[in-house]
């Protein structure tokens, strides 16, 4: 008998679920072992009843429970709380789910701040009303969903990569091991440190890295880091890269955003990368946004609005 699975987005983006699109014809191996009870973004199932005669939020009960995208609002929690409820597992897909994601950047200032920004600007007038009839109330922060409910499976990424989704899935549904990777993305990464000549300051990735040519291989080109470019790689989780191995930025000459968050689920990658930074005599004066080290986990309480300093 095929394995019951729903899924939820909550305050994502949707590119998590096109990942699981893009298992491609592995998606196929996935439907002989599964029946999608619940999926939103992909199927028709309402929350109230398909004819809206349900009084709650009501979603079926499933071996299986993905959750992309954090919680920002009311009907968030509220969803994410049913899928608690009615399933067996729950998979944190992506990294909104797991740390807050780039909506966590939010963090930084108030749920008030937040609306007076989105509301007014420096042209219009201030807002007299805000839309609440229908509106789900804004929670005081966005939350990664190990903040509210219990998380079995940590899946970070933005988004994962169809590979690691697929292992993922064929071995929770088959009983068979999954190892997701412990190491970071330097370790993954092809590129050369010299450990000499290295720069004392960080420019920015305006120009491209130097490297000799360019068909030049990975392996040939000298690391980003070492060039002075701002690379989360030391500090953030690897296997982004999927099969391949290659970390798909570095693949493009780009230097790690950070975006599978910390190597660790409760690493700091702030202060991680400060380390880092130090570590490697590079200035850290020369990093002029602290808060971007955060961009992508910036839940569990990391990134807090900044308190005004009375005189």
């Amino acid at each position: 008998m095929a394995a019951r699975v729903a899924e939820e987005w909550l305050n994502s983006c949707s590119g998590c679920e096109i990942s699981i699109v893009d298992l491609g014809e592995r998606i196929l191996d996935v439907l002989e072992l599964v029946e999608f009870v619940h999926m939103p973004v992909l199927m028709d199932h309402k929350y109230y009843g398909q004819l809206g005669e349900g009084t709650r939020i009501d979603i079926p009960e499933a071996e299986l429970g993905i959750i992309t995208g954090g919680l920002r609002n009311e009907e968030h929690l509220e969803v994410a709380r049913e899928m608690r409820d009615k399933c067996k597992l729950i998979i944190a897909l992506g990294t909104c789910a797991t740390h807050g994601g780039i909506p966590a950047l939010a963090n930084s200032f108030t749920s008030e701040a937040v609306l007076e920004r989105y509301y007014t600007t420096e042209t219009t007038d201030k807002d007299q009303a805000r839309p609440k009839e229908g509106v789900p109330p804004l929670l005081d922060a966005v939350y990664a969903l190990d903040e509210k409910i219990k998380v079995d499976v940590y899946l970070p990424g933005c988004p994962p990569h169809p590979d690691q989704v697929f292992e993922v899935l064929a071995g929770l549904l088959t009983g068979a091991p999954v190892s997701l990777s412990d190491k970071s993305v330097c370790d993954f990464c092809p590129t050369i440190r010299k450990g000499k000549g290295q720069v004392k300051r960080l420019r920015r990735f305006l120009y491209s890295p130097e490297y000799s040519a360019a068909g030049e291989p990975l392996d040939k080109m000298r690391c980003l880091l070492e060039q002075g470019f701002l690379c989360m790689g030391p500090v953030t989780k690897g296997g982004c890269g999927g099969a391949l191995i290659v970390p798909r930025c570095l693949k493009a000459r780009v230097p790690c955003r950070g975006c599978s968050g910390p190597v660790s689920h409760d690493g700091n990658q702030l202060l991680q990368m400060l380390n880092a930074l130090a570590s490697n005599g590079i200035e850290l004066d020369s990093l002029s946004d602290y808060a971007s080290l955060l961009r992508f986990s910036g839940s569990h309480g990391l990134l807090r609005p900044v308190q005004s300093v009375r005189k």
